[in-house]
Formats: C-alpha cells, sequence, structure tokens
C-alpha cells in the first residue's frame, strides 16, 4: 500500500497557467466572486436556510433583510492577504447575495438568525404551518362514482383564438 495521498486535480490548470503567463492573470476563465453554498431544510413547521460563510465576519459584512416576500443576505469575504500574489489561491473572496422565496404568511418577526463555526443558519418560524398535504381517499369498485358520458352541447362555448 502505497503512503501517497490523492488529491483532485483540475483538468485545465496547466492551460490556466499558460494563459495566465501569456496574458496575465485577468485572461482566465474561471469564475470571479464567492458564492457561499446555501441549504433549505425543514425542521417540523419551520425552515431553516444554512449557508456555509467561513472566513466572513458576520458582524460586520453581513446583512440579512426580509423584503417584498424575499430572505435576502448579502456580503462579503474579504481578502486580508490582497496585495500578496505569490503562492497557491484556491479560496474565493468578494461580495455575494442570496435570495430565497418566502410564503406569503411569513412576517420578518418570524425570522432570526445565529451564526456558529463559520455557518450562518437563519430559521423561518412557521413556514411550513397549515401546508400539509391533504389525502384523498379513493374507493375502488367498478360502479364507485362511475360517469356516463352522453353527447350533449358544451356549457360554455369556446371563442375562437384571437389572431396577432
Amino acid at each position: 500500500m502505497s503512503n501517497t495521498i490523492w488529491t483532485r486535480r483540475d483538468p485545465f490548470a496547466d492551460f490556466d497557467a499558460l494563459v495566465r503567463n501569456a496574458f496575465g492573470p485577468v485572461a482566465t476563465t474561471r469564475p470571479a466572486g464567492f458564492t457561499p453554498a446555501a441549504e433549505v431544510l425543514r425542521d417540523g413547521d419551520d425552515a431553516v436556510v444554512r449557508l456555509e460563510l467561513p472566513g466572513v465576519d458576520v458582524d460586520n459584512d453581513v446583512t440579512v433583510e426580509v423584503d417584498g416576500g424575499r430572505l435576502t443576505v448579502r456580503g462579503e469575504r474579504r481578502d486580508e492577504r490582497a496585495e500578496q500574489r505569490n503562492g497557491l489561491r484556491e479560496v474565493r473572496y468578494g461580495a455575494f447575495r442570496r435570495s430565497f422565496g418566502l410564503p406569503q404568511h411569513v412576517t420578518s418577526e418570524a425570522i432570526s438568525a445565529t451564526y456558529d463555526a463559520g455557518v450562518l443558519s437563519v430559521r423561518v418560524t412557521g413556514a411550513y404551518a397549515g401546508r400539509e398535504a391533504r389525502r384523498i381517499p379513493v374507493t375502488a369498485g367498478a360502479t364507485a362514482g362511475a360517469v356516463t358520458a352522453t353527447p350533449t352541447a358544451p356549457a360554455v362555448e369556446a371563442a375562437p383564438a384571437e389572431q396577432a
């Protein structure tokens, strides 16, 4: 058995290095900026939106807002070493914005946010309240709910489609 650690290799890394050397760092096609990973979970009647924000100063650089039926989290992951250009840099920095639709009955008072271990959790209390599926019973049998079709004139006449 080998002691070699296997790491995932970017298939375009060599090409990106070639382009960077020829045209400078702005010529690469890698996406810029930082987009935090998010998940929306159900916890009873509540919805919990979780965003991965490691290294972000949530007190100064993150805003959680409710407006127009949308929950919006915006902020910035700042690069303290922006001046240093040496070494390998795979961590993304920059401004971000994530937005999530809310049910009509949710108000801003039903929303709270906490931050722990690099994860921002936004709880939407009662987001799923009254949203349970209703089961419709199905009756078995040949005559149960049978429909007899008889040709009649339609109750509503369809108007011909207008030509544009």
